[in-house]
């Protein structure tokens, strides 16, 4: 049975999207990227239109060059220094972009509208819950609530990674034989993932948990 296009997915490049780009290409109809002026940015957005014009997805990329000029966070270029270590750690803090996901879903949801089209898809998980306020599953179901209220087609959000680990999604990925060289996780934007950062961290970990052979380039 052909499954209907209705969807439409924020990626970014990393891990987690790319997986829930390919595990769920039969019901995407648009993809979106959001440059939104992070030190990573540069590497991730080539990530995204390749995996997009493997599938035959249509791909955009918005702007959003107001939050680097207006919000404070270490991703953000302008900002201090990414911080290294684990997720669990309280410097890793600094990272949060405030109300990044909500920003973009607001976006996304008249994206999807304007085209007819009838859910929106967000690859958070729960490995962000810790440190990022808007990847947790109250925060999804409350926005779902905003866009189902404030849209004609009652659009609703897809997102099926709340509840699992980054492992999880590895396994996930596994299993469709991706290749995980091909995104971008590294919150420092250099030529190479730097290994010590903490989605560096998640990402080496998460991996070495699915039995992926860990095709990266790390600085150390």
């Amino acid at each position: 049975m052909t499954k209907i296009k209705d969807a439409v997915i924020v990626v970014s490049g990393g891990m987690d999207s790319i997986t829930m780009l390919y595990e769920y290409k039969e019901e995407i109809a648009l993809a979106v990227t959001f440059d939104y002026g992070s030190k990573h940015n540069a590497k991730e957005i080539p990530c995204a239109e390749m995996a997009c014009k493997e599938l035959g997805i249509p791909h955009i990329v918005i702007p959003l060059a107001f939050m680097k000029t207006y919000f404070k966070s270490s991703l953000l270029e302008g900002g201090e220094d990414i911080p290294e270590g684990h997720y669990e750690d309280e410097n890793m803090k600094s990272t949060v972009v405030p109300f990044r996901n909500g920003i973009m879903l607001s976006i996304a949801a008249g994206i999807a509208e304007s085209n007819s089209l009838k859910r929106l898809m967000i690859a958070n998980h729960g490995g962000d819950h810790a440190i990022y306020p808007d990847c947790r599953n109250e925060f999804i179901q409350a926005m779902e609530l905003a866009i189902k209220n404030g849209t004609y087609d009652n659009i609703s959000i897809f997102a099926p990674y709340t509840k699992i680990t980054k492992s999880d999604i590895a396994r996930h990925g596994k299993k469709l034989g991706l290749d995980y060289a091909k995104t971008w996780s590294c919150y420092k934007g250099n030529d190479v993932h730097c290994g010590k950062c903490g989605t560096c961290v998640e990402r080496k970990e998460a991996m070495n948990d699915a039995g992926i052979e860990d095709k990266t380039i790390y600085e150390d």
